[in-house]
């Protein structure tokens, strides 16, 4: 295995450059950070191109190692100075990929459920969107604007959700939302409307999906009108709303926890 020492290394660099979103968009790769998120992204047919190990991490995580080199397009062990390049954590395990991004095509099941995001700015919110729907069982989340669910925050707070379960990016909520009501779905948005129904006694039997909104505008007036409806969660403490990703948690749990 090839060894570079040095974190001007052109391989390095442009590694390090899809820690911003303007390189993840344009190339459309992404750069996995850790044992257990690219080992997920190997396990799961993600495409890795390339592979970054210290020689630490070489020891430590034989098993995620050997698999990354099995399915990496090419390998390399590198100095822990370059490690600290291509790190968005504070102590990095030494192991990197870049991954392309998966294309996710869903096929709609009328009886299914579904997440659609609507401009969620937050990573952490995001990535802790995908890793419930994942363990709700949703059969996906549409994600619509607002931050990339292929980030480093957002892989992170995902647990690898990202990389096992189908995220689509969405160019628009409205029209996925009205996407899923042609497939026969309910769609529901989270929000605080006048005509927003209580969670306990919204009717969930058959295909549905829920929308969560911006964290701070809500979901958007487009969104809203292509939706069946807006449905509250009921609360008796004084804080008027959940944050996102806590919001999407109790939806989530309400919409399937009868589902089998």
């Amino acid at each position: 295995m090839e060894m570079i020492t040095s974190r001007t290394n052109p391989r390095v660099k442009a590694a390090a450059a899809l820690l911003q979103g303007a390189a993840r968009k344009e190339s459309g790769l992404f750069l996995a950070e850790g044992a257990r998120l690219c080992a997920d992204a190997a396990a799961h047919g993600v495409a890795i191109e390339t592979c970054f190990f210290t020689a630490q991490a070489l020891e430590k995580y034989p098993r995620q190692t050997a698999l990354l080199q099995k399915n990496a397009g090419c390998c390399f062990e590198i100095a822990e100075s370059v490690a600290g390049r291509l790190a968005d954590t504070a102590h990095p395990q030494g192991i990197f990929a870049v991954c392309r991004k998966p294309e996710r095509r869903l096929t709609i099941d009328p009886a299914g459920f579904y997440v659609v995001t609507d401009d969620v700015q937050n990573p952490d919110n995001l990535g802790a969107i995908a890793r419930t729907a994942e363990a709700f069982g949703a059969g996906g989340l549409f994600v619509a604007g607002g931050c990339d669910p292929y980030g480093p925050k957002a892989l992170r707070a995902s647990m690898g959700a990202t990389l096992r379960f189908p995220v689509c990016p969405v160019p628009s909520a409205a029209v996925q939302a009205r996407m899923l009501r042609e497939a026969g779905l309910q769609v529901f948005a989270a929000a605080l409307t006048a005509e927003a129904l209580d969670l306990r006694r919204v009717k969930k039997t058959g295909g549905a999906a829920v929308v969560i909104g911006n964290e701070g505008n809500g979901v958007s007036e487009a969104t809203l009108a292509a939706c069946s409806g807006s449905v509250i969660i009921p609360m008796a403490g004084k804080a008027e709303s959940l944050n996102a990703a806590a919001a999407a948690a109790v939806l989530l749990w309400e919409f399937t926890k009868d589902r089998t």
